[in-house]
């Protein structure tokens, strides 16, 4: 690997996926691991085989229907875990098992309970075995960015000996700021025997807005893999932002002196892609994909972008994927015109959702004058979710006003091929659907979050309705649109329901297996 290429290592569908209330089903996966694809990362990490069933079968699919990128799987350093992961990867032509085990002091005192010289014997073993099963093996000293330094190069490098090929130093709970991060880089780099053989790899948490500061420092000591996910999400505050980075090595290619092999027009796509299906929203001001990014409001701003766009855009929104021109197609476009635009969007659909996309494209180009992207977006991003469900929106109708008790009726149609209607009251006529859909579904649910917003522009518009619930002490969410918007919040309140009800059916929540040998592990890896 030529020394200026960074390699990027992305996480979303493990790491990202443990967000409060970001779980996806396989279809979701496999259509961001297919974008992520395209997007150019060089790893994929698919998931954490052995946490529940339902992981295990994710990246299996990934492993045999994704190529391009090294597809990965974490794994604690016990043989249950790395030979499930080895199993889950094993039709990948580029399989990488990715083993941990936390290393810092306040680890091995309260969580493992395990001596120094038990974690690198432990290390050892799990970097060994995973060698037995693939040549590309990683391993993560967990917490390593609070890990005593002559302590973690000793555990680095007998993790080098034993045949690992990937190095990584992670701050898992964001506690590094970047001058003592990229210290620990420089040290590892001077003292560590072997070091100079493998990659070393960064992984950083968010907790102190630093993800990606660190992670850069890291890179200007050497380091030459970065792990992040699409939005910065991941655990607690979330994990370097792979848009943020990669575009600071883009932007700065004067300062920095690196590239990477990520086709920087994908950026904005995948990030759309990746917050429908997780149910949660880019904050407007976030960097590089966030609403307000190369919006300008301040007249000084605005007159300097009408003589010249650099004045105040370090960056081109066509470089990221956010297009200029927004005016698409048309009531009388024809299906190859709508496929095609589905394809530049970055979506992969098969012929039967496309066909469901273009039913609805028709049926959207009566109601509105003119469809933009984001409308079709809207559109494609609903097919995603497509898969059995249990329950189906028929008809919803509700009425309210100043003078008037607000009311509504909702229709479901039952997999079992009945329907079935209901009545009910509420504060508010979204309040009495999502009352009537509970009675109907016997699934009661806290509303903890609830938004719409205009996906394009002007009084036809379509409107996207985005819930977050809880459910047994878990979070939910999911996002649906309509040009109605009281269908709309239906629909993502009906898609909520959908996922708990299936997941109760086939009993794939994602717990983890009973308690390992080594300790209260968790699948929030590095």
């Amino acid at each position: 690997m030529a020394d200026d290429r960074v390699l990027i290592f992305d996480t979303t569908l493990r790491d990202g996926e443990q967000s409060p209330g970001a779980s996806m089903n396989l279809s979701e996966k496999l259509q961001v691991a297919h974008a992520l694809a395209e997007l150019g990362v060089d790893v994929i990490e698919a998931g954490f085989p052995i946490a529940s069933p339902g992981d295990f079968e994710s990246v299996q699919a990934i492993a045999r229907e994704v190529h391009g990128p090294i597809i990965c799987g974490l794994a604690r350093c016990n043989s249950d875990d790395i030979d499930r992961a080895a199993m889950a990867l094993v039709d990948a032509p580029r399989p990488r098992i990715h083993v941990f085990l936390a290393t810092s002091a306040i680890h091995r005192e309260f969580k493992l309970k395990m001596a120094k010289e038990e974690i690198i014997r432990r290390a050892v073993e799990g970097v060994t075995r995973a060698k037995g099963y693939c040549d590309d093996v990683e391993f993560s000293p967990e917490d390593a960015a609070r890990t005593e330094l002559d302590f973690l190069a000793e555990v680095v490098e007998r993790a080098i000996e034993a045949g690992a090929t990937t190095l990584n130093i992670p701050d898992t709970v964001g506690y590094a700021v970047p001058n003592q991060y990229a210290g620990a880089i420089a040290y590892l780099k001077k003292h560590v025997r072997g070091i100079e053989k493998i990659v070393l790899s960064v992984h950083c948490h968010d907790d102190l807005g630093m993800a990606v500061a660190n992670s850069l420092a890291a890179v200007l000591e050497g380091a030459r893999q970065i792990e992040c996910t699409i939005n910065g999400l991941g655990e607690r505050a979330g994990n370097c932002a792979l848009e943020e980075v990669v575009m600071a090595l883009v932007t700065r290619a004067d300062y920095f002196g690196l590239k990477t092999g990520i086709n920087t027009r994908k950026l904005y796509p995948t990030s759309r892609l990746v917050s429908h299906v997780t149910g949660i929203m880019v904050q407007r001001n976030k960097a590089i994909v966030g609403q307000n990014a190369f919006s300008h409001e301040a007249g000084i701003h605005q007159d300097g972008m009408l003589k010249n766009s650099s004045t105040y855009e370090i960056m081109n929104p066509e470089d990221v994927g956010i297009s200029r021109t927004e005016l698409v197609l048309g009531k009388h476009s024809g299906r190859a015109a709508l496929r095609q635009r589905v394809v530049d969007l970055g979506y992969h659909l098969n012929d039967e959702q496309l066909q469901r996309v273009f039913e609805g494209f028709k049926t959207l180009a009566d109601r509105k004058k003119v469809i933009y992207d984001a409308d079709i977006e809207a559109l494609a991003e609903t097919q995603i979710h497509s898969g059995p469900n249990l329950w189906t929106l028929e008809a919803v109708t509700c009425n309210a006003g100043s003078a008037t008790i607000p009311s509504a009726v909702v229709a479901l149609w039952n997999q079992d091929g009945s329907i079935r209607r209901e009545a009910a009251l509420g504060d508010g006529p979204v309040d009495a659907v999502f009352k009537a859909i509970e009675h109907l579904t016997g699934i009661e649910l806290t509303l903890t979050d609830y938004r719409i917003r205009s996906v394009s522009v002007g009084e036809d518009a379509q409107g996207e309705a985005s819930v977050e619930v809880e459910y047994n002490g878990k979070n939910f969410s999911a996002r649906a649109v309509s040009t109605d918007i009281i269908e709309a919040s239906a629909l993502a309140f009906l898609q909520v329901i959908n996922r708990i009800a299936m997941r109760e059916k086939y009993q794939i929540d994602r717990v983890l297996p009973t308690q390992v040998e080594e300790g209260n592990e968790v699948a929030m890896g590095s």
